[in-house]
């Protein structure tokens, strides 16, 4: 389907979160099923904005933007085809999918990425579709040159069918969204949210737990910073009887917009500087590292906040049995080594499930359920 008659489906656009305005929850918007790009340009008509109001768990999926515009039946059919993704990645070594044969995706990486890169990349061939790719984006695009996102986004959407993105501002993705006439899936804007590693951290917790309601949450480390512990508090809150114990330095300390809407959600929370005592009670520890990117010349605050919470065999020792230790990744010094051999170690099954949640999140942006 040429990109002007995709345009003319509905596809939800949000406002930005605030301490004083909840958000709706807008999820999925039914449409008829767009295909592959058959050719032409970039599409001149605007996509037509969902009502806020709408509240619909079923069709095709909008824009992937921010954690809180899902709701739980969202979530629920986004993790039901993850699984289904998961046979469709095993099965793929004898006989390749084809269910996004013919699409193109388009991953614009103005910061730097592995794991998340890479597993929509995978996740787009494993499929069967093909992938147009820039990383470093802001050296190496016309991004260098002066031009301006929303060009940059009007140019790709011309040769692709869907766009990924990371860009070093919070709100980019929001402006991506607002300007192309294609799905963007938001991989990191800045400071600000990413969702996709929310959706694979909150399908991990169900994995490795079997629920989520309930559930006791350690996030540590740089949550002023953190992008990965904003979005997975946003989507965590969505469950029933959470409570958010918070780890951090002094200089990194979870924001206000969060906690705010935390509060507004109902979901307990509770400062702390005390790792051992945090982990003895926690189904889940979600480690992270201190992001010296975002100290620009402060390097002595990074200096004072890195290695303070470190998960090693102490922590271990007063962690339940049962619970698990995750992390986004990269790691540098803030879990040991020697925490990989512990079957609570879930980081790299955490990574691998971000291959799944991706697969699933494509088939539903380009086909539907």
């Amino acid at each position: 389907m040429a990109a002007a008659a995709r345009a003319a489906l509905p596809r939800p656009h949000l406002p930005l979160p605030s301490s004083t305005l909840r958000t709706p929850s807008i999820s999925f918007t039914p449409s008829s099923v767009p295909g592959p790009r058959s050719g032409g340009g970039a599409a001149t008509t605007a996509a037509a904005a969902a009502p806020l109001h709408q509240q619909v768990t079923t069709g095709r999926l909008g824009d992937v933007i921010e954690a809180q515009q899902f709701d739980r039946a969202a979530l629920n059919e986004i993790f039901e085809v993850a699984r289904e993704m998961e046979a469709v990645e095993q099965g793929s070594h004898g006989a390749p999918s084809r269910v996004l044969e013919g699409f193109l995706m388009a991953t614009l990486f103005y910061e730097p990425s592995t794991r998340t890169r890479l597993s929509f990349e995978a996740a787009m061939r494993r499929l069967g579709g093909e992938v147009l790719t820039t990383e470093n984006a802001r050296e190496f695009s016309s991004a260098a040159k002066g031009e301006t996102l929303e060009d940059t986004i009007r140019t790709v959407e011309g040769y692709s069918d869907i766009i990924v993105l990371r860009h070093f501002e919070s709100g980019a993705a929001r402006r991506a969204a607002d300007t192309a006439n294609i799905p963007v899936i938001n991989a990191g804007d800045g400071p600000g949210q990413h969702p996709t590693q929310a959706l694979l951290d909150v399908y991990t917790i169900k994995r490795e737990i079997g629920t989520l309601d309930g559930i006791k949450l350690g996030l540590v480390g740089d949550l002023a910073n953190g992008r990965t512990v904003r979005s997975l508090a946003y989507l965590i809150a969505k469950y029933k009887d959470i409570k958010i114990y918070f780890v951090s330095p002094d200089v990194v300390k979870m924001k206000d917009d969060i906690k705010d809407y935390l509060n507004s959600q109902g979901v307990q929370w509770e400062e702390s500087s005390d790792l051992l005592e945090v982990a003895s009670k926690c189904d889940v520890i979600y480690q992270t590292r201190i992001q010296k990117e975002r100290f620009g010349e402060r390097i002595d605050l990074y200096e004072a906040a890195r290695g303070k919470y470190i998960v090693d065999k102490k922590v271990l020792d007063v962690l339940p049995k049962h619970a698990v230790i995750m992390h986004p990744l990269p790691r540098l010094d803030e879990i040991t080594v020697d925490v990989d051999s512990d079957p609570r170690a879930a980081y790299f099954r955490q990574a691998k499930n971000g291959l799944y949640i991706r697969m699933a999140l494509l088939k539903l942006l380009l086909v539907g359920h």
